[in-house]
């Protein structure tokens, strides 16, 4: 997985149309289905956006690699928001050894002296679980208004300032404040940094080297953006994942969290996705697909019912086409990715 190749695929004899019909959605086999070839799919990902690597793993093979533009399998690259799907394993792995007690927990017991100065009985009640779903209720820190939070002197006391627009528990506001709050509370609950955990526990584990890792002005690291990760490493996350969090026969994420990450809690009002813990889910021809999601193309996705993660990066820097390219990848994956994965079932 980790050379650089240019296509590295493998090809499957078609299945019958019996076990077609009994593993697939109703209405996704026909007879007379043509035949995807995968350095077709190649061809065709790399014109949907400004994609740079672009990986696939099913039934634990890796049956297509394909890099560009400078990209390589170990290349460290900027994961962005995908860097919140990560915060939500290091919070499981931190409830299952008994640093945090429940999702249920408030944040008040977090954050013990802003709250004497700026006692605030409804934020106080905030939990946990409110931050995983970004249902903590208190105004975004994301989009127009990141800029301002990330040049503050201190990012945890700007968060905890901001008005309550919506109730706690109640409408998702999505805001990377919330995921660094998380990042916060890890921290002083483990005694460690989020970094020292996240290697010991989850990346030392998966043979993961993380790179660079932003922090705020107080030296605790970023909560949900700027985490940098190889191709490599996120496949692996994926994989681990899938396998409901065992990898290599070892269990690093808790099975019970990973499937309670994985139900849908809340929905984006600002596209048609639902989400988890951290985890965005949609329905692409019949499939779940859960992934994590970065600003300008890197995802970590995996579709269960085929048992396949995909890995997916590209240059965050072109941000004009976001929207168009997110569009035209989601229907890649809809129409021409899963009906080649079908074809390996």
């Amino acid at each position: 997985m980790g050379i650089d190749i240019k296509c590295c695929v493998t090809i499957f004899r078609l299945p019958t149309l019996a076990v077609l019909l009994a593993v697939l959605p109703s209405g996704a086999v026909s007879t007379g289905v043509e035949r995807i070839d995968p350095a077709t799919l190649v061809h065709e990902v790399f014109h949907v956006g400004p994609v740079r690597s672009f990986a696939v793993q099913q039934n634990g093979e890796l049956i297509i690699e394909e890099y560009r533009r400078g990209m390589h399998a170990n290349r460290p690259v900027n994961i962005k928001s995908a860097s919140k799907s990560i915060m939500s394993l290091l919070v499981g792995i931190a409830i299952e050894q008994g640093h945090l007690h429940r999702v249920e927990q408030n944040i008040g017991e977090f954050f013990p002296d802003y709250f004497k100065a700026h006692p605030d009985p409804v934020k106080q009640s905030i939990t946990l679980q409110d931050l995983l779903t970004m249902r903590a209720g208190l105004e975004s820190t994301s989009r127009g208004k990141y800029g301002r939070w990330v040049l503050s002197d201190n990012w945890v006391t700007y968060v905890l300032a901001q008005p309550l627009v919506e109730k706690p528990g109640g409408e998702m506001v999505y805001s990377t404040g919330s995921t660094h709050l998380l990042s916060v509370i890890l921290a002083r609950a483990t005694g460690m940094s989020t970094r020292e955990f996240a290697e010991k526990y989850l990346f030392g584990p998966l043979g993961i080297r993380v790179g660079g890792w932003d922090r705020d002005p107080q030296g605790n690291y970023m909560g949900g953006n700027n985490m940098v990760l190889t191709p490599s490493a996120m496949l692996k996350i994926g994989t681990m994942v899938i396998n409901m969090g065992v990898y290599r026969q070892k269990q690093i994420v808790p099975h019970d969290w990973i499937v309670e990450s994985m139900q849908i809690y809340t929905r984006s009002q600002f596209n048609p996705y639902d989400y988890g813990y951290l985890w965005w889910q949609l329905e692409l021809n019949g499939y779940t697909v859960q992934f994590a999601w970065g600003n300008g193309g890197q995802y970590i996705m995996m579709l269960p019912a085929l048992r396949a993660v995909v890995v997916i990066t590209s240059f965050s820097e072109i941000k004009a086409t976001n929207r168009a390219s997110r569009g035209r990848l989601f229907d890649f994956i809809e129409n021409r990715l899963i009906r080649y994965l079908e074809q390996n079932v």
